[in-house]
């Protein structure tokens, strides 16, 4: 069942939003994702910014012409129309990044701190424990942590890109992958 479009919870990090939205796509649909990126070519080729370049991590690009026929495009939407009244964005870029434990990811931004873009972040799950870690963390400018997000199963995370974060890979008790589809979007102008 898809639930009305609200927010779980909303939170601002130095006056930058971040928005939680669960169950905006029906299990069926989230159980195909999940069956696609068990089964999507990942390389360790991504890095969080360019100091931290040694430590890749794992990525499975998406082509965007395919992002847009996507169930959970329509929900992405919907969210960007709820956070960002009367503003247009496109994407610009979707991959899934894949996390285990001992995995090592790094604290970064999306876009420069005068950047007009939002990152939405999906996780792809069908059962999450919370011992099992692997939350997304936000910070502010002094790198005090700020919000938290769970990696609950089939969960939005819609955030300003210039806010830093990282996701933290999932705990030695958990051997399920963390996985977390981004779409990074970038302001198109009025809708």
């Amino acid at each position: 069942m898809i639930t009305e479009l609200l927010p779980a919870r909303h939170g601002l990090v130095e006056g930058r939003d971040v928005f939680v939205f669960d169950g905006l796509v029906p299990d069926s649909d989230l159980a195909q994702y999940v069956e696609a990126v068990e089964s999507a070519p990942f390389t360790r080729t991504e890095s969080a910014k360019h100091e931290t370049a040694e430590y890749k991590h794992w990525v499975s690009e998406a082509p965007l012409a395919n992002l847009t026929q996507l169930p959970l495009w329509g929900a992405t939407e919907r969210a960007i129309a709820y956070a960002r009244p009367g503003e247009s964005y496109r994407p610009y870029r979707a991959y899934t990044n894949y996390a285990a434990y001992g995995d090592m990811l790094c604290t970064h931004t999306d876009c420069h701190p005068d950047g007009r873009e939002l990152t939405a972040l999906w996780f792809f799950s069908m059962h999450w424990e919370s011992e099992w870690g692997g939350e997304t963390m936000f910070f502010d400018s002094s790198g005090d942590a700020m919000f938290c997000a769970s990696p609950k199963p089939g969960r939005l995370v819609l955030f300003d890109g210039a806010i830093a974060h990282v996701g933290r890979p999932p705990s030695r008790l958990c051997y399920a992958p963390r996985y977390t589809f981004a779409i990074k979007l970038a302001l198109d102008g009025p809708a």
